[in-house]
């Protein structure tokens, strides 16, 4: 029984093996190794080395832009990638996120509200209502000339 067991489980083995042997991130790490080198690692220290790799791999972003480009004799590349956050932040960067949500929040609160007072000045001129006699802005003749004439 026991003879049967261990024949089971180097089975197991060998396709536990073979399963961490065909994993392209894998693949390329060995493809630049010498081969009693590649043949040196077990399971465990390929499965361990996968890990480590993955932790290093970038993901698919929404936004992924990346380039290079040649400034006299030396090429330099910039990389500028977007998506949802699903990392742990930091204190400092649960800070700074705060600080550019309200920012952004504040920013398109003022546009909105400077842009409903111009469509409401727009809409005042346009119907002839003159709150300061004789006193102009001079927005409702750009705005006819402009978008009018």
């Amino acid at each position: 029984m026991a003879k049967f067991d261990q024949q089971q489980l180097d089975n197991e083995n060998q396709q536990a093996r073979l399963d961490i042997r065909s994993d392209s991130a894998i693949q390329n790490l060995l493809a630049r190794m010498p081969k009693e080198v590649q043949d040196s690692f077990t399971e465990s220290q390929l499965s361990h080395l996968r890990v480590a790799l993955g932790a290093r791999s970038w993901g698919n972003h929404k936004v992924d832009v990346r380039s290079t480009f040649k400034l006299f004799k030396y090429r330099y590349y910039y990389v500028f990638v977007a998506g949802r956050n699903r990392r742990e932040l930091s204190r400092k960067e649960k800070q700074f996120a705060l600080m550019m949500q309200a920012m952004m929040v504040t920013t398109f609160l003022t546009f909105s509200a400077l842009f409903g007072i111009f469509v409401l000045y727009i809409i005042k001129s346009a119907l002839g209502i003159d709150i300061f006699p004789h006193f102009s802005f001079g927005i409702w003749s750009w705005f006819k000339e402009t978008f009018l004439a």
